[in-house]
């Protein structure tokens, strides 16, 4: 019988002004990972005991994701990703390291080492900044390679990627980063070919955790109100829906995001206001998390269905 070796791995992420970001080891190729102690009372606590010991993040909302398994002395490229109560395929008699994953949300207080812009790793993810058409195109043209006359697959491009007149789903993170592995477009991919798509690589498995992570904290801000663990105790509006577009990676329609957003009694006033470097001061607002005791979000709250 394989010996089996647990570890837990974090996903911290954070939104200050210039956007979403990560924490990173090994000068960003790394992600965050210790040991599971037998004495800890449960996964989720013992994920949140060493990471608030080891970089003094103290975690807001925290959630698993998956957990991968490796057989060690493998091809990483072999390595299985599946769900909490599945089992990857193994060597027999190989090494198991079996890492559990988990995303927690902070506040970028003070300056740390080792944050890094999270779409650095997925460029294509974000929709806001300018240029992208251009890359797009070159993706585009790499799948369709890809795909050639096969139907199934150039539906699945599609589908994926918002081509051929098919809608952007900014939920599909991770079905992006597995198409362009399969793909051979990524340096992670078993065959990397000639051209391969743009961004950060990290080793092993750690780029597709990162990407469960993104998929998991888009679908979330949805239902949830979690998008406030990333904020500071005050904020307008304005802050409040540029950190929305931060982590869905697209515009939103200023006027619908604050009428839904005022007309749920998620925040309440303070009374006080920002000064700002045109036009008036903006008045400034406080979560109300008495609400998460008496009502949940339910179904698509926040308008980020639709870009501008």
């Amino acid at each position: 019988m394989s010996e089996i070796q647990s570890e837990l791995v974090a996903v911290l992420i954070a939104v200050p002004e210039d956007g979403p970001v990560v924490l990173t080891l090994d000068q960003g190729r790394n992600l965050p990972s210790g040991p599971l102690e037998t004495a800890h009372r449960s996964l989720q606590r013992g994920m949140r005991l060493w990471v608030e010991q080891q970089t003094q993040c103290h975690l807001g909302h925290i959630e698993q994701l998956y957990t991968f398994a490796e057989s060690r002395g493998t091809d990483p490229a072999e390595e299985v990703a599946a769900p909490e109560d599945a089992h990857g395929g193994s060597t027999l008699g190989a090494p198991r390291l079996i890492r559990i994953s988990y995303m927690g949300l902070t506040r970028l207080e003070d300056a740390q080492e080792g944050w890094r812009g999270l779409y650095e790793y997925f460029p294509w993810e974000d929709r806001q900044e300018a240029g992208t058409a251009l890359r797009d195109a070159e993706i585009e043209r790499a799948l369709a390679a890809w795909a050639g006359r096969d139907a199934a697959r150039s539906w699945r491009c599609a589908e994926t990627f918002g081509l051929s007149g098919q809608p952007w789903n900014d939920e599909l993170v991770l079905h992006r980063y597995e198409l362009l592995w399969e793909a051979n477009l990524l340096p992670e991919s078993r065959h990397p070919g000639a051209w391969l798509a743009p961004g950060r690589s990290m080793p092993s498995d750690r780029r597709r955790i990162l990407a469960t992570a993104l998929a998991r904290l888009r679908a979330k801000i949805r239902y949830r109100p979690v998008v406030f663990e990333l904020m500071p105790e005050t904020f307008t509006l304005w802050q409040l829906q540029r950190t929305v577009e931060a982590i869905a990676g697209r515009a939103l329609h200023k006027q619908n995001f604050r009428r839904l957003i005022l007309a749920q009694d998620l925040v309440e006033e303070t009374g006080e206001a920002a000064m700002q470097a045109q036009g008036r001061p903006a008045r400034l607002y406080r979560f109300r998390r008495e609400v998460i005791g008496t009502r949940q979000l339910m179904g698509s709250k926040l308008p980020i269905a639709r870009s501008i």
